[in-house]
């Protein structure tokens, strides 16, 4: 069976919701997604950050959650770093996607048996990917990756056939006010994110 890994990237985060605090904000989307990672059956989990951001990743991950520290937050970045580490299959998911459902990463990494890359969209058609799949080692044409601007058509133009990327469901990352309509209470997980959110409410 291959050996899989999850690894969430914990890039930048350009917006936070009006009465919370940016770096707070930051750091419960992390955990959400984290905590999301860590319920996931029959993949390993990671975490990967620049250095800079390495004291974010150590407050927020597992006791046995492996760090990746990378030069640049790309996928691209994540895939090198991975290189070494004997996995056949990597997904590197948006630190900002606090409530994205393990089914859709699922989804992300199965198309990985019959093609070697897949993206998942961000929801809406807004520039930017919410996860993307590879088999190890990546393929030389695969572009390099920004999970915020990149989009699947550029992705499958570069490939030297259309079908040899996947695109698979896409799901919404928090990355500004209209995205945050969309988030279901019904939903289990987000806690933390929650937990902000509701605060951040009633302090208004």
């Amino acid at each position: 069976m291959a050996r899989r890994v999850v690894v969430a990237l914990l890039g930048p985060v350009a917006w936070a919701p009006p009465g919370t605090d940016p770096v707070e904000w930051r750091a419960a989307l992390a955990e959400d997604v984290v905590d999301l990672l860590a319920t996931l059956n029959e993949v390993e989990t990671a975490v990967a950050v620049t250095a800079a951001d390495r004291p974010l990743a150590d407050a927020v991950i597992w006791p046995d959650t492996a760090v990746y520290e990378v030069p640049e937050a790309t996928p691209n970045a994540v895939f090198a770093a991975l290189g070494g580490a004997g996995y056949d299959q990597a997904a590197v998911i948006a630190g900002d996607a606090p409530d994205v459902p393990g089914l859709t990463i699922g989804k992300l990494l199965r198309p990985l048996t019959t093609r070697p890359v897949a993206v998942a969209p961000v929801e809406g058609g807004a520039p930017g990917l919410l996860g993307v799949a590879a088999r190890l080692p990546v393929p030389d044409w695969l572009p390099a990756l920004d999970l915020d601007t990149a989009r699947p058509a550029a992705v499958r133009a570069a490939a030297p056939r259309p079908g040899d990327l996947a695109v698979t469901p896409a799901w919404r990352r928090l990355r500004g006010p209209d995205d945050l309509a969309f988030l279901d209470p019904a939903v289990e997980g987000w806690e933390t994110t929650r937990a902000l959110l509701s605060g951040a409410a009633r302090s208004h």
